[in-house]
């Protein structure tokens, strides 16, 4: 008898580099393994280089991946990203409604109107939604200075919000802050259930600095690296190191690496070009298969928040830092998901955005530790990922709150 199939609406989706895509797939494949075809609507093109093209049909893991054209133009312009989604959409929402033996779907909010999909699909098949809220918005363009909270788009976007949540099945939350946020939009704590993001990198290696190839392809023999590494937002803003950078090019051995993209890498761009400055290392997103190498050559890793996307957002890039023993450096609010690890164990330092000494008085405190002591401290951020942040169990968890209901569902033939 042929498997009911979850739908799985995604923009983005791996080998794409956004993170989002990756957790789309180890959720899809996992719930591959529980007996359920799972189908995943996504772009044809990279999100951030659309001149990458990836097959227009393929089977990835026991998932079968359908990538659309036409959906994405790339972050030149907020028109030309809205043109994409909408093109997007107006594709998923037709094959949805065409998918044979729909039991449900899930969507996240990549794209932001992802929901508006799930919404057309369910008035026609009347299947569950499960609701993946990775950011929100529009508190995203508001807090951004985009949009104001009584515009009209901006109305419009939490009419569409209360609707989705009010018709999904289940939301899923990231951490707290993002829960209360959804809850103030509409009261779902019935069917709420807050799961972080597993850690991507749980599972690989920590290089010693001796024997990391990176460190020795990027100069970094005897170097105290302090690395941001992941996309470069507007709500993850890495001015403040980059002054601190500026302010520290007299530490002959202290190197800062930026990799990774996003519209705030023009922010790395003009401080090298305007300070020509000795002690940054300005890389692209790396290859998968090199992760591990580059993640591992850093002796200090940074997480950014900008101060008024707390809920907002969630920097899941702490958990790859964190399983692979490295101190944490957090340039943002003191309340925030980050700082709440903090609090539970010695893993890092807090300091505020804007606060350029601050932030050079905190890496010169990492540099004056001896390496048992901050050693110590990253052994603590592994220890939190290992007893919190299992991927298996967390993975397992997810899948349990998408299938409830889901397998017990009667497709449409």
């Amino acid at each position: 008898m042929p498997q009911p199939t979850l739908l799985v609406i995604s923009q983005v989706y791996q080998p794409d580099t956004p993170a989002v895509g990756q957790y789309m797939h180890e959720a899809a494949a996992e719930l591959v393994k529980r007996g359920v075809a799972v189908r995943v609507l996504t772009s044809a093109r990279a999100y951030n280089d659309p001149s990458i093209k990836y097959p227009a049909r393929e089977t990835m893991d026991g998932v079968e991946v359908i990538r659309l054209p036409l959906s994405s133009l790339g972050k030149r312009t907020l028109i030309h990203r809205l043109v994409a989604q909408s093109m997007f959409l107006l594709q998923a929402v037709i094959r949805g409604i065409f998918t044979p033996r729909l039991a449900g779907v899930l969507v996240s909010t990549s794209p932001p109107m992802a929901s508006v999909a799930a919404l057309l699909i369910r008035m026609f098949r009347r299947v569950p939604i499960k609701f993946w809220v990775m950011d929100l918005n529009p508190d995203q363009l508001i807090e951004m200075g985009k949009l104001t909270e009584t515009s009209l788009p901006a109305r419009a976007f939490n009419t569409l919000n209360r609707a989705i949540l009010r018709r999904s099945d289940a939301v899923i939350a990231l951490d707290r802050f993002m829960a209360d946020r959804l809850n103030k939009k509409l009261d779902v704590s019935e069917k709420l259930t807050v799961l972080p993001p597993w850690p991507h990198e749980a599972h690989l290696t920590s290089i010693p600095h001796a024997e990391n190839p990176f460190r020795k392809t990027h100069g970094l023999e005897g170097k105290f690296v302090v690395m941001y590494s992941g996309n470069h937002g507007q709500t993850t803003p890495v001015q403040t190191l980059l002054d601190a950078a500026v302010k520290m090019q007299d530490r002959k051995e202290l190197v800062f690496m930026f990799i990774g993209g996003g519209m705030g890498k023009r922010d790395v761009e003009r401080t090298m070009a305007t300070h020509q400055p000795t002690n940054i290392i300005d890389l692209p997103y790396q290859p998968f298969d090199q992760i591990q190498y580059s993640l591992s050559a850093a002796d200090v890793h940074v997480v950014t928040m900008g101060n008024n996307v707390v809920g907002v957002i969630h920097p899941c890039k702490v958990y790859g830092a964190m399983a692979l023993a490295r101190p944490i450096l957090l340039v943002g609010p003191a309340e925030c998901h980050v700082a709440d690890l903090m609090r539970g164990a010695e893993i890092g330092i807090q300091v505020n955005q804007g606060d350029v000494e601050a932030t050079v008085a905190a890496i010169d405190r990492f540099r004056s530790m001896d390496a048992d002591e901050r050693q110590g401290m990253g052994n603590q951020a592994a220890d939190i990922v290992s007893r919190q942040f299992d991927r298996d169990a967390m993975v397992e968890e997810f899948c349990d709150v998408v299938l409830r209901g889901v397998l017990t569902a009667e497709a449409r033939s």
